[in-house]
């Protein structure tokens, strides 16, 4: 009982960490140096184990914790690439020619340029992680019933971000040399997905060739 309780504590000082990062990431500038030096590495260890739910960790608590390590890794990636992302050069929300995406609020479909459609996924994202109802900081308080439901909509949202990045902007992340971290990032993305089974496989199908490369078939 004593490990259980303190593995809960040891989540929520991470989660309010991570809490802190998200927010302080939202005021940092988008300079592609920084960006890419606080990215994960392809030497970041074995990411199977990274994302796989320790003994004694509390199910919600280790989605929270990844999931807004994650938001904050999707966040600063795409920070390189705004400049490239605009709405001349990206009209659509798009991965590829085959899958566009259309931002849907109180019933009506929004079409939208890329960075207007990224935008509003970020925007939502934080508005969740910042809720003390579905996202709780302090240790005692209880997840939402619907926590698991929560956590696919915000991991289907963040994949379209890498798949408009993948399919529209690749060769900007490799003239700054920062593939590898992209890469990375993304595998580590999948994996966690694929471990919790947050993303319906129809959804990754627009990168369904960059996923079988990174980490092979299903």
């Amino acid at each position: 009982m004593q490990n259980i309780v303190l593995s809960r504590a040891s989540a929520h000082l991470r989660m309010s960490a991570l809490r802190s990062g998200v927010r302080g990431a939202q005021h940092a500038n988008n300079d592609s140096d920084t960006m890419i030096q606080t990215a994960p590495t392809l030497g970041s260890g074995n990411l199977h184990d990274v994302v796989r739910l320790p003994n004694g960790e509390d199910l919600n608590e280790w989605l929270a914790v990844n999931i807004m390590d994650l938001f904050n890794q999707v966040r600063m990636l795409y920070g390189t690439i705004t400049d490239h992302c605009t709405s001349e050069s990206c009209p659509q929300m798009t991965a590829g020619v085959t899958h566009e995406y259309f931002w849907t609020e109180n019933d009506r479909i929004l079409p939208c340029s890329a960075p207007v459609y990224i935008d509003y996924v970020m925007t939502w994202v934080q508005d969740q992680l910042d809720d003390e109802c579905v996202f709780p900081s302090q240790v005692g308080r209880s997840f939402p019933r619907n926590f698991i439901e929560v956590c696919e909509g915000i991991m289907r949202r963040l994949f379209r971000v890498y798949a408009h990045v993948y399919a529209s902007h690749a060769t900007r992340f490799s003239e700054l040399n920062a593939t590898p971290h992209l890469n990375t990032s993304f595998k580590q993305f999948i994996l966690f997905a694929r471990q919790f089974q947050l993303i319906p496989t129809r959804e990754l199908e627009p990168l369904r060739g960059k996923i079988d490369e990174l980490i092979g078939a299903a």
